[in-house]
């Protein structure tokens, strides 16, 4: 059996209970190496949240979230191809590094002929993870979907299930997704505002995504991550340029 412990076992927190806990046990059984478990229990009040030592929710929780939802992704037009998952393979390893990518893949393959209770998942990890980290959750998971070239109709739609499940509000899912198309009009959608919107309008929407999503909000979730959130960051900043070279706005 191959050993994912030392990759799982940074930062494992909820994902140790709940539907996330079932599939991790089909990788991991009772042969974990080196990991120290941290116990965890059910709120008595909310089935779905989990409560541990930490306040937030850790590196692998956020990295066997990621796994889980990219192969539901993969799944929604029906097939996974192998040159998707050549790709998938290589948005991981710029993201996240060798070793992490070849855990990943081992988890992705195991779990394409699994079925993913995706709404128990996305409801778990709604509960026990701050929004700043969903929102990045939400952002790798559009860079999986495209990348083949293109966003099915399918994924989109999933993709959108995903984000109400994750309890994200629609002007987030529209900002995330405009970051994949370049022009004007995604320039606003990325800052949350209409063309018609006003230039102060313009400047309270930038100053409230620039806050939002800095990078230091997900800092906890390891360098990597981080400089993924940078790379959001920079795409707020260039939309918000965009509009302003394009109204003069000083």
């Amino acid at each position: 059996m191959a050993k994912y412990g030392k990759w799982i076992g940074a930062g494992l927190g909820f994902a140790l209970g709940g539907p996330l806990g079932a599939l991790l046990g089909l990788f991991i059984g009772s042969a974990i190496d080196n990991v120290q478990i941290i116990a965890t229990t059910q709120s008595p009040g909310n089935p779905y949240r989990y409560e541990n030592p930490s306040s937030r929710s850790g590196r692998g929780d956020f990295m066997f979230s990621l796994t889980v939802l990219a192969t539901a992704v993969m799944k929604a037009d029906g097939r996974i191809m192998r040159s998707e998952l050549e790709f998938v393979k290589e948005f991981l390893k710029r993201n996240f590094g060798v070793e992490s990518t070849r855990e990943a893949m081992g988890m992705i393959k195991e779990l394409c002929n699994r079925d993913i209770p995706l709404a128990e998942v996305c409801t778990q990890i709604r509960y026990n993870m701050d929004s700043s980290s969903r929102t990045q959750l939400l952002y790798f998971l559009f860079g999986i979907a495209k990348a083949d070239g293109e966003v099915s109709a399918p994924e989109i739609r999933l993709l959108e299930n995903i984000s109400d499940l994750l309890g994200m509000d629609r002007s987030t899912f529209t900002s995330i997704k405009s970051m994949y198309y370049n022009d004007l009009d995604s320039a606003y959608q990325i800052l949350g505002v209409t063309s018609s919107a006003s230039d102060e309008e313009i400047k309270k929407a930038y100053r409230k995504m620039a806050m939002e999503n800095h990078p230091d909000k997900v800092g906890h979730l390891g360098e990597d991550i981080r400089k993924a959130a940078e790379e959001k960051f920079t795409q707020i900043n260039v939309a918000y340029e965009k509009i302003k070279k394009q109204r003069g706005i000083n």
